[in-house]
């Protein structure tokens, strides 16, 4: 063999070479997610802040030693394997070789090391950084220019990784990929879309509010008690804008079979957590978390009359996607009462209402046969 083909044969494999594994390498490096990086933080933390510097602190400082690496390999395997094979083949033949080059090119260093490295990143990727590491030290005065263009040009934003549009797409996406359950996926939405919603999305209306006088003995609340499907009453004063507590239904049937009847509701009041209607359900929920408390009253901004009310039972609910039932809900009632709320809540988030359908789960009922066994002793006395 002449000197002239060895040398186009030297040419154009480490121009192939170096091509395909600048092309592994940054399919690898774009691979990188940072939930993997904090992943390796705890069994690898030094591989972990090399990956942090290499893919998010110093990613413009990897892509220009990758892009520069391949430029060099394009263009010197271009010109010495381009005049090497016109010595070697004759001008003639240029074409046919540019043609054969063009496609070894176009698969050896772009499509199977591109593709190689989508799919098996998480094993390339300890090689890979280390190279990389390597590469940007060695092509650094390059890097450093190309850095200070690339600042320019950005003027010193920051890359932007994720949104919540695309965390939300990528939930379903999920789903589709057979990675995460379809309930999963509607969790992640909806606690994406738990922020934009405010209390007046999900509070039960005050025209459906159950309420008691606090001035009404608790033998006289009891027939009305046994027919409202809800654990916490609230209790008003003169009407509901002047509302001042809660009493549980299970405190009244406690109180009355232990002949305590005669008193009035208002001793065994509770505090009552009171709200504008234009407090987001984020915020709500650290005060419920915070007070330890479980229902709230919605006011009105303007005029401060009661709106509605709402419980922590509705803010799961508008994270879960599901009805939760109560541990002395009527099962039947809430069941109609929490799908039509239900409604209103998917229609604020932009879900879809017959989702609720598909997800419930029948509930059992174990607080039922507990009211049942205080009214037969109430009956008994």
């Amino acid at each position: 063999m002449s000197s002239d083909g060895l040398l186009l044969i030297i040419y154009v494999l480490l121009a192939l070479v170096f091509s395909f594994l600048c092309s592994v390498a940054e399919s690898v490096l774009l691979s990188i997610t940072p939930s993997f990086i904090e992943g390796q933080k705890e069994r690898r933390p030094k591989h972990a802040a090399l990956l942090k510097r290499l893919r998010q602190d110093k990613v413009d400082q990897s892509l220009a030693a990758i892009l520069t690496l391949n430029t060099i390999a394009h263009t010197v395997g271009a010109i010495g394997s381009g005049a090497k094979a016109t010595a070697v083949f004759g001008s003639a033949w240029f074409g046919l070789f540019s043609a054969v080059m063009t496609l070894l090119i176009l698969f050896f260093s772009e499509i199977i090391p591109k593709t190689l490295g989508a799919v098996y990143w998480t094993t390339l990727v300890g090689p890979i950084s280390s190279f990389l590491n390597i590469l940007i030290v060695l092509l650094y005065p390059i890097v450093w220019i190309s850095e200070r263009l690339t600042k320019l040009i950005s003027h010193g934003k920051d890359i932007h990784i994720f949104s919540r549009d695309e965390f939300i797409a990528m939930a379903q996406v999920g789903v589709e990929t057979g990675h995460i359950r379809d309930k999963e996926s509607r969790i992640i939405r909806n606690i994406f879309r738990f922020e934009s919603l405010k209390v007046d999305d999900i509070m039960t209306p005050r025209t459906v509010i159950s309420a008691l006088p606090e001035d009404m003995q608790i033998i006289d609340s009891l027939k009305q008690v046994t027919q409202i499907p809800f654990s916490r009453l609230p209790l008003y004063t003169t009407h509901l804008d002047n509302i001042t507590g809660f009493v549980l239904k299970e405190d009244i049937l406690i109180n009355a079979t232990q002949k305590r009847g005669d008193q009035k509701l208002d001793t065994l009041k509770r505090e009552i957590l009171t709200v504008p209607d234009s407090v987001s359900l984020t915020v709500l929920l650290e005060r419920f978390l915070k007070d330890r408390q479980h229902i709230a009253i919605v006011v009105n901004n303007k005029h401060g009359g009661t709106d509605g009310l709402v419980t922590l039972e509705d803010l799961i609910e508008t994270i879960m996607g599901m009805e939760i039932m109560d541990e002395t809900d009527d099962v039947e009632d809430m069941r109609a009462l929490a799908r039509k709320q239900w409604k209103k809540r998917a229609k604020a988030m932009g879900l879809d209402a017959d989702i609720f359908d598909q997800s419930k789960a029948e509930q059992a009922n174990s607080a039922d046969a507990k009211t049942a066994r205080l009214m037969s002793r109430l009956g008994s006395k």
